[in-house]
Formats: structure tokens, C-alpha cells, sequence
């Protein structure tokens, strides 16, 4: 192999020098907004610290409750008892009946039969729930707790002979290949997530896919139902629209404020007593070191761990109404969601186009049940509800974080479709925790707003 020219080394040396000193001299510097309510928007170390400074813990337990249950998006009625709610059915949809197949233009068995190669193996829909804040995320990851990894390692005993001897030879792991609808980040919930799975061997049963992966992870991962599809069937491609519920807690943890311009002998309980209905206020502590994570790496380094508070001139709540107002103009349009999106190029020329169908976006006070058998009092909560043909990655945790922030503010109601026009995703708010969301179904039908959980 021939040597690099000296002169060609000295020049990428030079180069790797130049951006290492680029990155030295970095600014943080926040977004210019320059609306007349600029002055009362949040910085992105504040909307942060708002976010994340909530009892998330009764969020999570919450969730960890309606996933041990085993039944699916329906345990989420109990917070809209008062309104219609609907939920996929997880025992037709989906359906491989040829009646199915052939009002949705999928090739019937007997011409299945007639084909060789792939037409030949079986084809498993697997609809499982899953608690977020026991998984590292649905992607498998080395050395990573993963749902994806714990589902194919149990697949693993119905790969067919051919596979298993190719993967022997290749000195891997023998474990069957999950498509998933769309893939859950560290601390998502999902109740009716949808994966498939296939297999040339003729003899699986779709109730010993079900039995080998229940046994696994009890009232962590429950696979609610598997079913044979059409060779056809891929959870991501063939879905229609997807539902994400986010819940964000609205009352602050019993925690003592030590912060100075704060009255130390008011406690956090008489303070609640000041908001209106759907308010909530911000009590500025220094944040912990685990919440220091990868969500807040645009923040100023010179900041992580130090007290960061809101601004006395800056409004310290909001109202719930008006995220709701905020989040209904998008509703039925086709738009670019590239501003909201983390972790994607904003502007890519390959791969899909950040453009988005927004079905149904609504936004609700409910609360949730208290955990605790020895208190009755629930928490109060405001319950997000989201439903479109796709969603990018970490869209629906900005949107949610930056409507809250655009409501704080007492922006007029297409704050957020004006956003959309930005230069810089600084625009937006930082992500909000994950804990809150939650994966509700995957429809393969046309969507239909009465099955909706917030209607008017």
C-alpha cells in the first residue's frame, strides 16, 4: 500500500487542528426570536429545567401499572371516563382472512401458493406492550437491554433449519429478525406497539410465540396477541397512522425550595393553592446530575449542575387550554416537521421527507390514580394526545415541550406553525422527558376521529 504524501498529511493535519479549534470557540448562543412576545419565552436551559423538574416517578408507576395489567390501550379509559375513547382491536386488526386481503389489495393464499421463494414462509403480526423505564429503548444495542433484543433472542427457537446453520457458521447468536412499526427511544411506553416476525418452518403456532415471550420479562414486556398475516405484512410500511399519549405531570414534588427569591416559609402545597385550574408554577432548584443526559447536550456546558432559574419578568405557568388551542391548528395538514425533529438531518437529499399528516392533536386535564393504597388523591396531569401517518424522531417529546412553552408565553395559537419556518431547531424547545410518552397503537385502517381519547 502506498504511503501518504508528507504535504497531503500536513494539510489534514492543519485541517483537524482548524476545527478543533472551531469547537473550542463554539457559542451557545439561543435562538432570536423577534415576536412581540420574546422577552417572556423561555430559554432552552429554562424550558429544560421546567420539564424535567416534576414527579415524574408517579408518571412512570402509572405506566408500569397499565403494562402489568395486559391489556392494552384499553386500561387508558379509566382517565377519560367522562369522554368516548377508542382503541385498536388487537385481535382483527390486521387480520389475514382473505376477505381482509382482498379489500386491501394483498395477494390471496391460493396465489401465495403459486409463488416460490419468500411466498413460502409464514408471517407472524406480534402486538405487544412494553414498560419504557425498563428497557434501554426498542433498538437492539450491544450490551444493551432492548426489547428488540429480548424478543428476537426469544424468536430464536422458531428460525428455520437454513438460518440456524448460517448464523451458526457466522459464530451468531441464534435469534429470529422483528420488524417493528417504529422505534421507541429509552423510556418510551408502548401498549400496543406492532411487530413481525417470519419463518419457513410449517410447524410454529402463533400461541408458542406468544408463551416464549410472556415467560421473559413479566409485567415488563406482554405480547397481547400474535397472528398470521399476509407475507405482504410489514408493520412500518403497511401503517396507516400512529397515537402517542403524552402525560405531563402539573404538580410539583413535596420538595423543600431553597431558592432566595422565594418565600422559604411557604410550602410547595400553599403555592399550588395561588395557580389557576391547569396552571402550574416553577420552583428553581439545581438540577440533578442523572438528569444531565444526552437530551440536554446543546445546553451551555458551562451550566450543567448549576442552579438555573426562570427569570422573575418570565411567566412561572401556563394554561392547559392554550396548549390545547396551540396543538388544533395543526390539525389536518400536511406539513414540515423538520424544526421539531432531534437526532435527523434538517434537510436531507436522501431517505424520507420530513413531512407529516397530522390526524388529531388535542390536549386535556385529567388525572392520574395515586399509587400509594395508603392515599386516594391522584395526580393531576395533562394528557397530550397526538395522532399521525408518521412521526419523527423525537418529534412528538419537542412538540409537546414547545407548545408548553409557546403557552407560557401567551403566544397567539399558530406559534407553532409559524416555527415551522425557522432557521435553526433552536427555535424550538428542548426535548421533554420520555417518561411521559407513551406509544398507544398502530392502526392499518383509515383513521377515524370518534376513536379518539380527547374529543370536544
Amino acid at each position: 500500500m502506498p504511503s501518504k504524501s508528507p504535504v497531503l498529511m500536513a494539510a489534514v493535519a492543519k485541517e483537524a487542528a482548524r476545527m478543533a479549534g472551531m469547537e473550542s470557540e463554539k457559542l451557545y448562543a439561543h435562538y432570536n426570536h423577534t415576536d412581540s412576545c420574546h422577552l417572556l419565552r423561555w430559554t432552552a436551559r429554562e424550558s429544560y429545567q421546567f420539564m424535567y423538574e416534576r414527579p415524574w416517578e408517579k408518571v412512570v408507576q402509572f405506566y408500569s401499572n397499565l403494562v402489568s395489567r395486559g391489556t392494552g390501550a384499553s386500561a387508558l379509559s379509566e382517565l377519560f371516563t367522562d369522554k368516548k375513547y377508542g382503541i385498536v382491536n388487537i385481535s382483527e386488526n390486521g387480520d389475514s382472512s382473505e376477505e381482509k386481503e382482498a379489500a386491501t389489495g394483498v395477494a390471496s393464499k391460493d396465489n401465495e401458493k403459486r409463488r416460490g421463494g419468500r411466498w413460502n414462509r409464514l408471517n407472524f403480526k406480534i402486538v405487544l406492550s412494553y414498560h419504557g423505564g425498563s428497557f434501554d429503548g426498542w433498538q437492539k444495542q450491544p450490551d444493551l437491554n432492548t426489547v428488540q433484543g429480548v424478543v428476537e433472542k426469544c424468536l430464536g427457537e422458531f428460525v428455520d433449519e437454513n438460518k440456524a446453520k448460517q448464523l451458526k457458521d457466522r459464530s451468531l447468536p441464534i435469534e429470529g429478525s422483528a420488524l417493528v412499526a417504529g422505534r421507541t427511544d429509552k423510556g418510551v411506553t408502548a401498549l400496543q406497539q406492532v411487530c413481525s416476525f417470519y419463518t419457513w418452518r410449517k410447524d410454529v403456532r402463533a400461541g408458542e410465540i406468544k408463551d416464549a415471550i410472556n415467560h421473559v420479562a413479566p409485567e415488563k414486556l406482554n405480547v397481547l396477541a400474535v397472528s398470521k398475516v399476509s407475507r405482504e405484512f410489514h408493520p412500518n410500511f403497511v401503517a396507516k397512522w400512529r397515537r402517542y399519549l403524552y402525560i405531563f405531570p402539573l404538580d410539583k414534588e413535596n420538595i423543600k425550595d431553597d431558592s432566595d427569591h422565594m418565600d422559604p416559609h411557604k410550602s410547595i402545597s400553599e403555592l399550588d393553592c395561588d395557580l389557576e385550574e391547569g396552571d402550574m408554577i416553577d420552583i428553581s432548584q439545581k438540577m440533578p446530575s442523572d438528569k444531565i443526559n444526552e437530551e440536554s447536550s446543546f445546553l451551555d456546558k458551562r451550566d450543567e449542575g448549576n442552579v438555573i432559574q426562570i427569570s422573575e419578568t418570565k411567566p412561572q405557568r401556563f394554561s392547559v387550554n392554550k396548549v390545547d388551542q396551540i396543538l388544533r391548528q395543526l390539525e389536518g395538514k400536511m406539513l414540515s416537521y423538520k424544526m421539531f425533529a432531534r437526532d435527523t438531518l434538517a434537510s436531507r437529499s436522501m431517505g424520507p421527507a420530513t413531512e407529516c399528516f397530522m390526524f388529531h392533536s388535542r390536549a386535556t386535564e385529567t388525572t392520574i390514580p395515586s399509587t400509594d393504597k395508603k392515599s386516594e388523591e391522584g395526580t393531576r396531569v395533562m394528557c397530550v394526545e397526538l395522532v399521525a401517518n408518521r412521526f419523527l424522531r423525537k418529534m412528538v417529546r419537542v412538540l409537546v415541550a414547545t407548545a408548553i412553552r409557546e403557552a407560557a408565553a401567551g403566544v397567539e395559537q399558530d406559534a407553532l406553525i409559524n416555527l415551522m419556518g425557522a432557521t435553526c431547531r433552536r427555535a424550538t424547545a428542548p426535548p421533554a422527558p420520555p417518561d411521559g410518552l407513551c406509544l398507544v397503537d398502530v392502526g392499518y385502517d383509515e383513521f377515524k376521529r370518534e376513536n379518539c381519547f380527547i374529543l370536544d
